[in-house]
């Protein structure tokens, strides 16, 4: 009898282990992990549950209810964008492929000063709709000044400030993770520095950011960088310089110069970084080849100024003027990304449209065309005019991170800029394995943690015990980005896993479709 009672108590102590083995959601084993600090890779296994990383070592000892087998991959924290244009098209794609596909767990949206200006229902709407990637904001002074001035090319008055500060106050008390500005846009670009510092006082106040499109990116890209370090010594705030870049042949090389102005500031103790996108081609409203003060107060009123024949031939004179110092014959550096009242504009470049238009070939004929684009409501396009020097320099500079300046790329619509779909597979194919620009564990920390810390996103960018389950796992040697400037809807590939908020959200290089992104509120 005590034999059997001795071997029934010895089976059961024997599977004590077992039963005390503690659980998981998911188990990641045998990954590369890149832990988004810049620091060496190791080898190991991550524990995930409830939606947070519940642990990190090698050997784990757990039970799972999912294994993910990651031998020969890399496991790194989910891609923060923190650059893109997304409102309008949120419904249009739930699932945002193009990030999801392109490793983005995480965007910022209210760049280049264009939001929605009641953040708080913002935030709302996003909560009922379930999207598959996270979602911080900026408050867009375009919005907040068109709220209060509409188009109208003036300084406001003392009162129309205290509303535009209010509302800045309201957005920021809402989630909003800072103030951005988008100074070559109506009416941003009526819009002096004291209303931007302003306005950048109250976004600060509540631990914010100030993102600048700046005033210029070409001929007087120095003083937009020196009215963006104003702003943030003066409001005290930090700076983040928006799609870094050199636009027009003539500024060529002018990098050195420009990032020199950024590393001297931040030894002065001005907290500035910046972003940018890995091609050499930009994207925005083909609006942006006119002055500025044409453009006021809606479309409306620009068809009226356009009709007249002295505006007109004033327009016209403007627009040479800029594409002679580009040195450049023809408009050919323009290419229609969308036109809505004739698609087949989509794709090609005015210098190819006024062609079709049965114009004479010249360059004064291109600006015309660009007119009539405009009378009809305008186009966005693609505008290819920086040098891969350039990029490759700026690249290069540490406090610098990748954004695709896009919003959620659907699927054959228009022909728009690569970067919607590629931006982090084209750094980690073309500048990291290829090209060998910058490490992975460098290229991994700028889109994980520098993004993370430079816009508050206090539980993201890290792969750490606690920190929100953002994971991406991808094959370093497989990944690519397929879209071209000719064949731009194509997803990226090499993503083998992809999770949100501790949902696994691509499996084994596909969409799940689970959709577990939420809003992220900024607490102050």
């Amino acid at each position: 009898m005590f034999n059997k009672i001795a071997l029934l108590t010895i089976g059961l102590l024997g599977t004590l282990p077992a039963l005390a083995q503690p659980a998981c959601d998911i188990l990641i084993r045998n990954g590369k992990i890149m832990n988004g600090t810049g620091n060496n890779w190791f080898y190991g296994d991550i524990a995930v549950a409830g939606g947070k990383i519940l642990a990190i070592g090698k050997n784990l000892n757990y039970h799972a209810a999912t294994t993910i087998g990651a031998e020969g991959l890399v496991v790194a924290p989910g891609f923060i964008d923190v650059h893109t244009h997304i409102e309008g098209d949120e419904d249009k794609d739930p699932l945002a492929q193009s990030f999801i596909y392109d490793g983005v767990t995480t965007v910022v949206a209210g760049n280049c000063g264009s939001s929605n200006l009641d953040i708080g229902r913002y935030f709302r709407w996003l909560d009922s709709l379930k999207l598959s990637i996270n979602v911080a904001s900026l408050i867009g002074h375009n919005d907040v000044r068109k709220a209060v001035l509409g188009r109208a090319n003036r300084r406001p008055s003392a009162e129309e400030l205290k509303k535009m500060e209010m509302l800045t106050m309201q957005a920021m008390k809402d989630g909003a993770v800072g103030l951005s500005t988008g100074l070559i846009y109506i009416p941003g670009t009526y819009a002096h520095s004291d209303e931007l510092i302003a306005l950048a006082k109250v976004a600060a106040q509540y631990n914010g950011v100030y993102a600048t499109h700046m005033r210029s990116e070409g001929n007087q890209v120095a003083d937009a960088i020196r009215e963006a370090l104003q702003i943030g010594r003066e409001a005290a705030i930090p700076v983040e310089i928006s799609h870094f870049k050199l636009s027009g042949q003539q500024n060529w090389g002018r990098s050195k110069e420009t990032v020199a102005m950024v590393q001297n500031a931040r030894l002065e103790g001005i907290d500035v970084t910046i972003d940018q996108y890995p091609y050499t081609a930009s994207s925005t409203s083909i609006s942006t080849l006119l002055p500025g003060e044409v453009l006021a107060d809606g479309q409306d009123s620009v068809r009226a100024r356009l009709q007249r024949p002295e505006i007109r031939n004033y327009v016209i004179a403007d627009m040479l003027k800029s594409l002679k110092q580009r040195k450049l014959k023809h408009f050919s550096y323009a290419v229609v990304a969308y036109y809505k009242p004739d698609t087949s504009y989509n794709g090609k470049s005015i210098e190819q449209i006024n062609r079709m238009k049965g114009r004479k070939h010249k360059a004064r004929e291109e600006a015309l065309t660009v007119i009539d684009i405009m009378m009809n409501g305008g186009a966005s396009a693609v505008f290819h005019g920086m040098s891969e020097a350039d990029v490759k320099y700026i690249m290069k500079y540490p406090y610098n991170m990748f954004a695709s300046d896009a919003s959620i790329r659907i699927m054959n619509a228009g022909m728009p800029h690569p970067r919607g779909y590629g931006t982090n597979a084209r750094v980690l194919g073309k500048y990291v394995r290829d090209e060998r620009v910058l490490s992975l564990e460098e290229a991994i920390r700028r889109m994980t943690s520098l993004p993370a810390q430079k816009f508050n996103l206090s539980d993201r960018g890290l792969l750490k015990e606690g920190m929100a389950a953002d994971i991406v796992i991808f094959d370093p040697e497989k990944v690519q980005d397929l879209a071209t400037f000719e064949k731009p809807h194509a997803y990226s590939t090499g993503f083998q896993y992809v999770l949100v908020n501790g949902k696994i959200t691509v499996k084994e290089g596909k969409h799940t479709g689970a959709r577990a992104g939420i809003p992220l509120r900024h607490t102050y």
